[in-house]
Formats: structure tokens, sequence, C-alpha cells
């Protein structure tokens, strides 16, 4: 999809060429959206943790929001120089980001012989809906993908680059994210995992490296997740401006000057800068996988249903990804219904309320004009 259609607005031009301009296609496009906006919060505030552990500051400290801002502030100003600089900054950041996860991984591992297996304690048996539920929240990184796609724009021979491109991040992500996954295994037991939560890598540094392995860790995590919020505010703003452009969702400029893809990016760091400040880590976290799993649901059906003869696109596959998101969506909703109820209430209530009232602002679920379907015009759906 990312190939035959490249553009700045990424998972919105494929709703869109999936359900028409419609209440479904932009309902859709904000919950993801909202997600990336959610994880960028989720960054931000790790970044936060992770800046004031050498200081041994307590995790709920006020300096811990106040970072994540600063950090989103940073975002802002990078992305309003431009393109160009947006992109030479991320392959710099992300250059050292990788090579220096991957050299810990490997010296992690080396420091315990190799062994690909769990420390002291970390045999316990892991329900399988537990398991299956842990998937939700891992998709979110894997979610960066989505920036790319929300970039087509921007690459050289979209057609062909976009789907190269997201295959080499992936494989990328898989490799570096086995490696710290064995290492901090191997290093920590569940338990000290458990407890150690967003800073298990610093965690696990310490006796793999001692002191100085300790703050290489967190200068580590502190350039990750400043690249990762860098380009998911680059992606989101662009996304939003392409569902302004369309007239998918409501819009003002509140009095602000210049182009709307800058009006956008200030929305961006704006909201995520309020749920930086006044929600909980674990539960904004979660409130993103509810949203992105459904959003991913709605587009594997709508391709399945409508472009994947246009596009070549295997239906297996695709019916294969909605079974799979279901299984998830469906453990990590009951998961989520015992430990927590109350955000699988304000999860439900939110994406009611989104698509609800994207159905009262476009007036229709559906547009299917640009694909040769049926039309469900305004007031007649």
């Amino acid at each position: 999809m990312s190939n035959a259609y490249p553009s700045s607005g990424g998972m919105a031009m494929i709703l869109q060429k999936a359900y028409g301009a419609g209440a479904i296609a932009a309902a859709a496009a904000v919950l993801m959206a909202f997600s990336m906006v959610i994880n960028q919060s989720l960054v931000a505030r790790t970044f936060g943790t992770y800046a004031l552990r050498p200081f041994d500051l307590e995790r709920d400290s006020a300096l811990v929001p106040a970072l994540a801002v600063a950090l989103i502030g940073f975002a802002y100003v990078v992305n309003k120089a431009g393109n160009r600089f947006v992109g030479l900054f991320s392959i710099a950041i992300a250059a050292i980001k990788i090579g220096g996860i991957a050299l810990f991984g490997i010296a992690a591992l080396w420091t315990v012989g190799f062994a690909f297996k769990p420390a002291v304690g970390g045999r316990e048996a892991v329900p399988l809906t537990g398991f299956t539920a842990s998937i939700a929240l891992s998709i979110l990184a894997f979610k960066g993908f989505t920036t790319i796609t929300n970039s087509g724009a921007e690459i050289v021979d979209p057609h062909r680059n976009v789907g190269r491109t997201i295959m080499i991040s992936i494989a990328i992500c898989v490799v570096i994210y086995l490696l710290v996954a064995f290492a901090v295994g191997a290093s920590l037991s569940l338990d000290e995992i458990v407890a150690a939560k967003d800073y298990a890598l610093a965690e696990a540094a310490a006796p793999a490296f001692g002191p100085t392995g300790f703050y290489f860790t967190i200068a580590l995590a502190l350039v990750a997740t400043a690249s990762g919020l860098l380009a998911s505010v680059f992606a989101v703003s662009r996304m939003l401006a392409m569902l302004t452009e369309m007239k998918m969702i409501p819009y003002s400029h509140f009095g602000m000057s210049g182009p709307i893809r800058a009006h956008t990016l200030v929305y961006t760091v704006v909201l995520a800068s309020f749920l930086a400040v006044f929600f909980d880590l674990s539960r904004i976290a979660s409130l993103g996988a509810f949203f992105y799993l459904i959003m991913d649901i709605l587009i594997h059906w709508g391709v399945f249903r409508s472009l994947r003869r246009d596009i070549g696109a295997r239906g297996w596959v695709l019916i294969t990804a909605i079974i799979l998101d279901v299984c998830v969506l469906g453990a990590f909703g009951a998961i989520k219904l015992q430990s927590d109820p109350l955000i699988v209430i304000i999860a439900a209530v939110a994406i009611a309320a989104v698509f609800g009232f994207q159905r009262i602002y476009l007036g229709r679920w559906a547009d299917m004009r640009a694909n040769g379907h049926a039309v469900n015009m305004p007031g007649k759906s």
C-alpha cells in the first residue's frame, strides 16, 4: 500500500483509498494519530526518567514531566528547521543509537558467556493469555515503521523504496530488540526486570559493564528516546496536515500564521506535552495499544475489501493479520479488565466518541467514489 500510494499522510491516505473520505477513514486516522501522540508522551517521560537516574531521583519527581516537555519542545524546534535538517539529524542520531545499543547487547551477552537463557528466578510459567496480551504493548515498539509510511512524499523513488525501507527498518528493530532482550534477560531475574520497569536496560548495564557502562547505557537511552520522539512528531504533524487538507477533520489556525503543517506541528507537541505532564505512563501506553489495534484492523479490512486486487495483495495475509490483531486485542482487553477496568472503559468511550464525532462532522461513514464503488452520500447513510 505504501509503495502504491506514497504520501506525507501515510496511513491517512491508505484509509482514504480504502474507505473514501468518510467517518471510518477519518476516525481510524485520528486513532492512529492519538496512539502516536500517546507514544510520544510515553517516550518523553521515559527520557526524563533515564535522565534522572544518575542523580538517584525518584521516577515520580516533578522533574520527569519537566524534562519530558523540554524534549518535546526540542523536537518541535528541530522539526521547524525543515525536512532536510530533520533528515540529516535523524540519520546521525539513529546511527549512534543503533551502533551503541548493538555494542551493549553483544558485550552484555559476552559477559554471561553468550548464555541465551534467563537469569536465576526467570523460569516461572507465563500464562498464554498474559503473553498474548503483552504483544499488544510490544506492537508499539514496532510502530515506528508508520513514520516511514507517513513520510512517503519525502523519500526518493517512493513507489519502490518505501516498502524496502519499511522492511529494512523492521529487520534492524528485530535484531536490536532481541539483543537487548537477551542481554537484559541474562543479567536480571524476572522480578528485577519488573522492579526496574522503564530503566531495566540501565540496571542490566551495571553487572555487565560496571559504573561506566551504566552511564553509557543512560546516554544511549537518552539518544534513543530523543530520536524516536523526533521522528514521531514529524510523522504525526504531516498526517494531521493531510487530513486537514482533505477536510476530514476540524481545523482552526487559532491566529497562527504559516502553512497548515506548522499549525499541526504545534497541535501535536502541545497534546503530547499535556499527556506527558498529567497521565500515568502505563495507563496511557495501554490506551495507545487499544487505539492502534483498532486502526490496524480497519486498515487490513479496508485493503482486503476494496484494494487488494488493485495492489496485488494476498487475501490470506490480510485475513491472518486481522485474526492476529483480534486475538491480541481480545487477550489484552481481558487482562486489562481484570487489572485496570477503568482504562478499558475509557478506551471504549474514547473510540466511540471519535467515530461518533467524525460521523456527525462528515455526515457519512464512507465515500467510495475514489475506488469506483457505490457512493454513500452525506445524510443518506
